[in-house]
């Protein structure tokens, strides 16, 4: 049986390292991209295509996913996983910082979105998995943009879902709340009911069930990973 073939951007740390090093355990084929060298030591360990490239730029994201159909014949999944945008006081931030986030966490999936849907169309079917936040369902001013942008993918993912879902294509995003490849302060884990950040392994394993057969029937949702945090709807 051909093995499955996995896209993840932003790859070569904290969730996206443990992502890539999960879907490869589960033997998927993987094209992955960092902005940094080290995706490149990466491919090599993994044996996997590795292009260093941003997310924010149409063009590498264009690039990764003609790599990855050049090497294996297809796109079976997508993990959209990207860095930080700028963080401020709610109206200090400058139009540019807006901007930059809108390309970084909106659009990034929008346009991917566009490049592997005839893919998936082709092969009758696929999964994309967009790695959002908590502050999608419960903004917080210490992320503003992010808790923005975030509000407006799950509004794609919906709007998504609608049109393609009866094509066995599917989009689903994944919000964790804070997580162990970053400092979490005492005063954070004291608003977690669970008591302590997620580990990133935590987010790979649902990554990788998202990824999977069997979460054919789930779609067009927000999936928490927050130990409890979020205390909205």
């Amino acid at each position: 049986m051909q093995k499955k073939v996995a896209v993840v951007t932003a790859a070569s740390k904290g969730m996206g390292l443990a992502i890539v090093r999960k879907l490869h355990a589960e033997g998927y084929q993987l094209a992955i991209m960092a902005r940094g060298a080290e995706v490149l030591g990466l491919g090599k360990e993994l044996g996997a295509v590795a292009l260093q490239g941003s997310v924010a730029e149409a063009s590498d994201l264009r690039n990764l996913v003609d790599t990855a159909v050049r090497t294996y014949g297809k796109v079976d999944v997508v993990v959209n996983n990207t860095g930080h945008s700028a963080k401020g006081e709610l109206l200090g931030l400058s139009d540019q910082d807006w901007h930059e986030g809108v390309d970084l966490l909106l659009m990034n999936v929008i346009r991917m979105s566009r490049m592997v849907t005839p893919i998936f169309e082709q092969n009758s079917g696929g999964s994309i998995i967009n790695i959002s936040t908590f502050g999608a369902k419960e903004p917080s001013l210490s992320f503003p943009i992010s808790s923005v942008l975030r509000t407006s993918l799950t509004s794609f993912t919906k709007l998504y879902v609608k049109q393609f879902a009866a094509q066995q294509i599917r989009m689903n995003n994944v919000l964790p709340g804070f997580v162990d490849s970053y400092p979490v302060t005492e005063q954070v884990l004291s608003d977690i009911p669970a008591g302590r950040a997620a580990t990133t392994q935590e987010v790979a394993e649902l990554v990788a069930f998202l990824s999977s057969d069997k979460s054919s029937y789930i779609n067009g949702q927000d999936i928490l990973v927050d130990g409890g945090l979020t205390k909205g709807i």
